[in-house]
């Protein structure tokens, strides 16, 4: 269990999946020659081959009146595209109570988007339907990011994703929809981050002075950091999201925010620095 503190705020890592290899799906250009030179990602963030290493957890954020979990993985029983992320049985839900927070005492679920991995813990199966998980909570989204997923075309697997994980949660009447600046409460706020999908955000925590970032996917691994612009296989608009890096890193880097990736691996956060042209997460 990882833990930060950042003021009256604690942040908690909840892992559902972390793995070696088998993410150039999602970053075709970081071959293994091509990141085996980045020296700095070994141990935490590749292997000795440059095989890649990548986590999928949720962030619980708990300031002194708010239980925030930002982001919910990809579930259990759900069918998937991905062979490696269809019908999970993970102990997501008691290794969560077991951090102190059972799904009954969260009041609050903030999706940075609703891609699959993101919002897969949003509902469960109860009696062959799914329901909300924590039905206690509001669940924020971001208007544009909603609305995009409910009105477009985009797919079997993308309709299935939104019947399953996000409907049923909007149809409970438990999702507000939100601005990309919103504040949830003092100390908790949303930065603009999109170009991964039209409503992304990040999660910004400033408590006593002290700050912290929730990445989201606006960067999936720390080998962006190293080469800017490596964009995801998945970005929706992948100019915007090297726009969206080059912003963030330019106003992270040589500060004392710590940066927490939303799919980074080990350590999970540490603060950027700058590395000649590009930059560096020291951990």
């Amino acid at each position: 269990m990882q833990r930060w503190q950042i003021g009256d705020v604690r942040i908690t890592k909840v892992l559902e999946l972390e793995a070696t290899g088998g993410s150039r799906f999602i970053l075709p250009q970081a071959t293994r020659e091509a990141v085996q030179p980045i020296d700095w990602m070994f141990p935490h963030f590749m292997d000795e081959e440059g095989r890649l290493k990548m986590s999928v957890h949720a962030l619980v954020v708990e300031t002194p009146d708010r239980r925030i979990v930002v982001d919910t993985c990809l579930g259990n029983g759900k069918e998937r595209a991905n062979p490696n992320w269809s019908n999970l049985q993970t102990s997501f839900l008691s290794d969560l109570e077991a951090a102190g927070y059972p799904r009954d005492s969260i009041d609050t679920v903030m999706c940075t988007h609703l891609h699959v991995d993101h919002v897969g813990w949003n509902t469960m199966l109860v009696d062959g339907k799914w329901l909300p998980t924590f039905p206690n909570a509001r669940y924020l989204m971001a208007a544009p990011e909603f609305g995009y997923w409910r009105d477009g075309d985009h797919g079997a697997d993308q309709a299935a994703i939104f019947a399953d994980s996000v409907a049923p949660v909007f149809d409970a009447g438990l999702v507000d929809l939100i601005g990309t600046e919103h504040l949830i409460c003092p100390e908790v706020s949303l930065v603009p981050t999109h170009g991964h999908t039209p409503g992304h955000v990040s999660v910004r925590i400033s408590s006593r002075g002290e700050e912290a970032l929730i990445t989201g996917d606006f960067i999936h691994h720390p080998c962006q950091m190293a080469h800017v612009d490596w964009s995801s296989a998945v970005d929706y608009d992948p100019d915007a999201a090297r726009q969206t890096r080059r912003r963030m890193f330019e106003a992270l880097a040589e500060t004392p925010t710590l940066v927490i990736g939303t799919h980074f691996a080990g350590p999970t956060a540490g603060r950027l620095r700058r590395d000649g042209d590009a930059y560096r997460l020291e951990v």
